[in-house]
């Protein structure tokens, strides 16, 4: 039994997010964690949300809370619908929390403690009409790289280079608009990440195993332009976690708080504490996971993310924790395989909140069940390249993948048994076409096997339908409907050998449509089912006379006329 730590990008709090959201971390961390736990394995699976920073701030005000309140009402939204989604989390935590305060701030020291730490007078924007310095990404401007005209003053989401707010060309406050803005000077820490170059650079260098995607983007930020840079990792804001070196108080930084992406990959560990604490497991129970001196030392770390979030998960959360390690004192686990996807555009488009342009995950869930979403999102996952959602698409997935295909053997299998056998699993010899069957399957598993250890989840949702469809053509020739007529003792088999079928399809179908599966296994009668070693032992699982139930539709299909309304709902043109 191996020890598997999964961490899902952290949802930023500010609001419902979209189903490119969802696909690009939460959603295919599940499916492998879910896969792992079937698989027998020990499996912590965390997430939190993202609560810091100066988008929380203005979204509060924008709502009329204290920032506080906002985010734990937030919080709440987004655990139901990770709750609605099946999200699988062992913890759903709060970069908000205590443990992130303490633990953000102890490496804090640590890396001060390593000589990683700059105290640097810097020259900022400050806005006179709001009344603030402004955050990076509150200014916005011309991107002097590419041309483009909304880049923000910590980067370009068009050419992705990474920029300083005094490099835009027309530079303007994202909040007021204003481009009365003046630049003053205040005291700031940075992260000397420079220094971390060529150590980062051997890290990355072992990690031949990581998507190209992954190593890609890290070494465009190591090695472009000047290379890696400092980063500075504190803020002149009222919301976040204060400022100190440890459990001291860091002289010159009173009223700072730390910056969002230092203490966000933080929370990993934070929201680790949190569960251990929540369940009274003290600080061994998260420690065994984190720290490789403490227990850790055979746990497998995984990482699910998009790519924008890449460069801070490949670099400087890495060099943190590098940084932490230095004097040998502490050994905090680093992550041994980074996920990473690429975008799920909207029908050739980008999603957009403010035109109501796309799918949000509370509107999914408020027209048709969590399996639909979860099967098409999975079966068309954007990893080697962008994805695109059309309602084309997602209506043939639902109708000839869930419904034709896994669903109509279901519902043909248990009415043709309970019509005319009765609904008890009954006796029944197989014979060389079941033998046939539990060869190919024998193959097919190990394909899925291959894909999903692999974490190549579109490729493996392609196998696991291969696996529905050849219990559909098995059926289909067998037919037990005409043996049924001559030779009864054959129809049983046939039916015994489908049932079973059904009893394999809900374990090995769990991870991606789990409500499915459970549908699957009550009408089966079944509370518990393994994954399958022996393929020929699991289609002989279910006891000669154990009762059955035909269970309702398990996916109903979504008609054209369906499909065309959710099609004007969604297409945006809201002001």
């Amino acid at each position: 039994m191996a020890r598997i730590l999964i961490t899902s990008a952290l949802p930023y709090i500010n609001g419902v997010k979209h189903l490119g959201n969802l696909v690009g971390s939460q959603l295919p961390s599940d499916v492998f964690a879910r896969y792992r736990r079937a698989r027998g394995d020990e499996v912590l699976f965390i997430c939190a949300t993202d609560e810091h920073g100066t988008p929380a701030e203005l979204a509060a005000a924008a709502a009329g809370e204290p920032v506080a309140d906002y985010c734990a009402r937030l919080w709440q939204v987004q655990k139901d619908l990770a709750d609605g989604f099946r999200l699988s989390f062992d913890h759903f935590g709060r970069s908000s929390s205590p443990e992130n305060h303490r633990l953000t701030q102890h490496f804090a020291g640590r890396l001060a403690d390593a000589g990683l730490i700059a105290e640097v007078m810097e020259k900022q924007v400050y806005s006179p009409a709001d009344g603030r310095f402004l955050p990076d990404r509150y200014i916005t401007g011309t991107c002097p790289n590419c041309g483009y005209p909304r880049a923000r003053g910590d980067q370009c989401e068009n050419c992705t280079k990474q920029l300083d707010p005094t490099d835009l060309i027309e530079p303007r406050s994202a909040i007021s608009g204003s481009t009365d803005l003046e630049v003053r000077e205040t005291k700031h820490l940075y992260l000397r990440q420079s220094l971390m170059r060529d150590d980062l650079r051997r890290w990355i260098g072992t990690k031949t195993d990581w998507p190209v995607l992954s190593t890609s983007i890290a070494l465009k930020w190591l090695d472009d332009g000047d290379g890696l840079q400092d980063r500075g990792i504190t803020r002149d804001l009222d919301w976040g976690i204060p400022v100190r070196r440890g459990s001291e108080d860091w002289p010159g930084m009173e009223g700072k708080v730390f910056y969002v992406w230092f203490d966000a990959p933080i929370e990993y560990i934070g929201a680790t504490a949190e569960w251990a604490h929540a369940r009274g497991l003290g600080e061994e129970g998260w420690q065994r996971w984190w720290r490789a001196d403490l227990g850790a030392a055979d746990v497998r770390y995984l990482e699910f993310m998009g790519k924008d979030n890449v460069p801070f998960h490949t670099l400087s959360f890495p060099a943190t924790i590098l940084g932490a390690n230095q004097d040998g004192r502490e050994d905090w686990k680093l992550v041994d395989y980074i996920k990473s996807f690429n975008y799920l555009n909207y029908e050739g488009g980008k999603f957009s909140t403010s035109e109501g342009r796309g799918v949000f995950m509370d509107q999914a869930l408020a027209i048709l069940p969590a399996d639909y979403w979860r099967w098409w999102l999975m079966s068309n996952v954007p990893e080697g390249s962008d994805s695109n959602f059309t309602w084309e698409s997602f209506q043939s997935g639902v109708n000839k993948d869930l419904a034709d295909v896994l669903g109509n053997f279901v519902s043909r299998v248990t009415k043709f048994a309970a019509a005319r056998l009765g609904a008890t699993v009954p006796a029944g010899t197989y014979g060389p076409a079941e033998e046939a069957v539990v060869e190919e399957l024998s193959r097919r598993l190990a394909a899925f096997e291959a894909a999903m250890d692999a974490i190549e989840l579109r490729k493996a949702s392609q196998e696991l339908r291969a696996i529905w469809v050849a219990g559909n053509e098995y059926l289909q020739a067998a037919a037990p409907w005409t043996a049924i007529k001559t030779d009864p003792e054959r129809a049983a088999a046939i039916v015994r050998f489908s049932l079973n079928l059904i009893r394999l399809y809900a374990v090995l179908s769990q991870p991606f449509v789990p409500d499915a599966s459970a549908a699957m296994l009550d009408a089966l009668g079944v509370s518990e089912a393994h994954w399958p070693t022996d393929v020929a032992a699991a289609l002989d699982a279910l006891p000669t006379g154990a009762a059955f139930s035909v269970p309702e539709v398990l996916f109903a299909k979504v008609d054209d006329a369906r499909r065309e309304g959710f099609e004007a709902q969604f297409a945006g043109g809201k002001a």
